[in-house]
């Protein structure tokens, strides 16, 4: 049985040991302990795991800016694909989401990630190819 619960700092190790096995998945010093943990705090109760008995089954990590939601890391150990569990996790973000007044929010997926684009079209998200996404580091002075 899949139990969807916030994810908590405690998740840490077991969702990063996953993100770090997962193919298609791009991850950085973001990544790392300090930044998720405050990216929880930032975020309270926007972010879930799936887990069956003690084994961590998949993550969500969603957030907002106050006008538009962001979801990152959604995925599901590989055994346990295409039973429900993303979808679930999903809806358990985007619910969270929905109770704090953001209707719409953006993900990003690697470009050659097929099973991440292919998970993403089946439940209706729409691929905006007429933006471009562009990043910039805070220490750059312009």
């Amino acid at each position: 049985m899949t139990t969807i619960r916030p994810f908590e700092p405690a998740d840490y190790e077991a969702a990063h040991a996953l993100w770090e096995a997962t193919p298609g998945v791009g991850l950085s010093a973001a990544d790392e302990r300090g930044p998720i943990e405050r990216y929880l705090r930032r975020n309270p109760g926007l972010s879930f795991v799936a887990m069956e008995g003690d084994e961590m089954a998949g993550t969500i990590l969603c957030g907002h800016d106050g006008r538009r939601g962001l979801i990152h890391h959604l995925m599901t150990v590989p055994g346990r694909r295409r039973t429900g569990v993303g979808s679930a996790l999903l809806r358990a973000g985007l619910a969270a989401l929905r109770s704090q007044g953001i209707d719409k929010c953006h993900l990003l997926v690697v470009g050659d990630n097929r099973a991440g684009l292919d998970f993403w079209r089946a439940v209706g998200a729409v691929e905006r190819t007429e933006l471009a996404l562009l990043s910039i580091m805070t220490e750059v002075n312009p």
